[in-house]
């Protein structure tokens, strides 16, 4: 039977808009309004030299420029913007979203200092075939994305903070509450294994409390961040990870890690940093994000009034927008190019 079709009311393209046997086309949701984390592209797991794997997720443009994407604590490689891959798509990015050792498929690590990652960071890239690349870090993510920025200058094209933590020790020690956190390094050093595993116990029980639990921390904490919060999309991509991971004992590694010197200081970063700090962010003091753009070598601010800790999130296009602008400033090869050492 052939389908009728109903030609009515032009559109706004001018042309007549269609439906078949007489039903409307399904209503395109925002992403923040979606009820599922984006879909990943491709995903995967890459073997570290020492036996360990670390798992990643891909999303947007299979040949783009590629961008390396650290999720927050707690968190997972699902744990990215709702927007991600029709943005990525867009501006030609090809975003990998790297699952942090404890967390998910990435086997367990006893990292002394957050400098540690880097290596396995470097051992991914290279198995993927990816030369040089942009990092982009979200909370709990952004000191493992300076980590990569140091140990690879050469092939990190930019760095971006979203809502970063900023150091609690030595001469880069943000003027912030953060810092009694540094009293904490004993004890979080012996717990981190016990808390982890504990963390692990809770999320496979979490399932009929979670949806609660998230609404009351919007409620609670979000503040300038409520908005956005309560929205399903966002709701899908921070629970997402907690509730089908059967390991989340990263979060008690960075607990413990962020108490603890990084391993190298911000004045040595040398390639462009990029931070997106809102100025009504309670989780992330915005005294981290000033402070981070004027101890690094090239750094730059970039503040959202108004807004809390996902102000960088939400706003992926034009998070997106300046890593193209920056990536077009500092390479001049094609890419796929062979580096010159």
């Amino acid at each position: 039977m052939q389908d009728e079709v109903d030609e009515h009311d032009p559109g706004d393209d001018g042309l007549p808009a269609v439906v078949v046997n007489g039903d409307e086309p399904p209503p395109v949701l925002h992403p923040l309004d979606r009820d599922e984390p984006p879909l990943p592209r491709a995903s995967g797991e890459v073997e570290l030299p020492d036996g360990r794997s670390l798992a990643w997720a891909e999303y947007g443009h299979p040949d783009g420029d590629p961008v390396l994407w650290f999720h927050g604590t707690p968190g997972g490689r699902h744990q990215v913007p709702p927007a991600v891959d029709e943005v990525a798509l867009r501006s030609g990015f090809r975003v990998i979203a790297v699952e942090r050792p404890g967390t998910g498929a990435s086997s367990d690590h006893r990292y002394g200092r957050v400098a540690e990652f880097a290596p396995d960071v470097e051992t991914l890239v290279d198995t993927l075939g990816v030369d040089r690349f942009a990092v982009v870090g979200l909370s709990g993510g952004g000191p493992y994305t300076l980590a990569v920025a140091n140990h690879l200058p050469d092939r990190v094209v930019v760095a971006t903070l979203l809502g970063g933590f900023g150091p609690v020790r030595g001469a880069d020690a943000v003027l912030s509450y953060t810092r009694l956190f540094r009293f904490l390094a004993p004890g979080l050093e012996v717990l981190r294994g016990p808390l982890g595993s504990v963390f692990s116990s809770l999320v496979r029980v979490a399932d009929p409390i979670a949806a609660p639990a998230f609404h009351l921390y919007a409620t609670l904490f979000g503040f300038a961040d409520r908005g956005v919060l309560r929205r399903s999309g966002m709701r899908a991509v921070f629970l997402h990870d907690l509730l089908t991971a059967d390991d989340v004992r990263a979060a008690a590694h960075d607990l413990a890690l962020f108490t603890r010197h990084w391993g190298f200081d911000l004045s040595t970063v040398r390639p462009p940093v990029v931070v997106w700090q809102g100025l009504a962010d309670v989780i992330v003091p915005p005294s981290h994000g000033h402070h981070q753009a004027a101890r690094v070598r090239r750094g730059e601010l970039h503040v959202r009034p108004g807004e809390g800790h996902f102000a960088g999130f939400v706003e992926v296009e034009s998070v997106l927008g300046r890593v193209r602008e920056v990536w077009a400033g500092e390479t001049a090869a094609p890419v796929g190019s062979t580096r010159d050492d």
